[in-house]
């Protein structure tokens, strides 16, 4: 049996894990799945269709799962997935989908997620992310991995943001934001290559050294977006373990129709 509090109160369908914690006064719906080693703090309430990988924490009063704030929504049975080892502290809000998007917010694994995070419904966050307390996620954002959002920051709905992008505390965020790019202000503004996550996933100097290239051809140089994109495919090759950046880049930027931060 997993190791529930006498308080706490778990619907007999639920699927809970043999090794899974649940703490005092939690409550966790019928339709919830929670895997191998997560742990459930002191009233946390999970409900919906909500499914937990393995390792997770979970602290006190987190609510999961819980109806989309989206006023077409009818009931619909749409889910939040949570992946494995992610920090969830104290007050995060994450919402289920809706019907108008694939009916899913996911969260992946490995991320650091600290108080009072909204997530709205179908939202998408990869992996190895850290988001500072009080973020603000609309709906169908969608955030790659290796990223940092800083505290008391908003974003948009349908607002992406790429790989090892950051974004700067208190920034509010309409746009698209490209990977390796640091953004900060209100409204947000380009500041920086992004290099220490970068410097920190083994990337080497050549490499770092393209990743500054692409900055400067995406925002020192005046050109419009098409003009740029050329010349950041003409960078291809110079360092070969560097082209799959610039191709993340391109992809990205070929999707932004939302615009990009400038």
């Amino acid at each position: 049996m997993a190791n529930i509090h006498a308080t706490a109160l778990v619907d007999p369908q639920a699927q809970l894990h043999e090794s899974v914690s649940v703490g005092p006064y939690a409550v966790i719906g019928p339709n919830v799945r929670i895997g191998q080693g997560t742990t459930v703090g002191a009233h946390c309430v999970i409900e919906g269709h909500t499914t937990i990988g393995s390792d997770n924490r979970i602290f006190q009063f987190a609510s999961l799962g819980a109806d989309p704030q989206d006023k077409k929504y009818a009931g619909e049975p749409t889910q939040l997935l949570i992946g494995d080892r992610n920090t969830i502290r104290e007050f995060c809000t994450f919402n289920t989908g809706t019907v108008q998007d694939k009916g899913i917010t996911r969260i992946g694994s490995d991320n650091w997620i600290m108080a009072y995070v909204h997530v709205a419904h179908d939202c998408a966050i990869a992996d190895h992310n850290v988001i500072a307390n009080s973020v603000q996620l609309a709906g169908h954002v969608d955030i790659g991995s290796y990223t940092l959002i800083g505290g008391v920051s908003g974003v948009h709905q349908f607002v992406r943001i790429g790989d090892f992008a950051m974004v700067g505390f208190q920034t509010r965020l309409s746009q698209d934001l490209p990977p390796f790019v640091m953004a900060a202000g209100n409204p947000a503004s380009a500041q920086n290559v992004h290099q220490e996550g970068p410097r920190r996933r083994g990337y080497s100097p050549e490499r770092l050294s393209v990743l500054k290239q692409m900055y400067r051809v995406l925002y020192r140089k005046g050109l419009t977006l098409d003009a740029a994109c050329l010349e950041l495919a003409d960078l291809r090759g110079q360092v070969p373990e560097a082209d799959q950046d610039i191709d993340k880049m391109l992809g990205f930027l070929a999707d932004a129709t939302r615009g990009i931060v400038r």
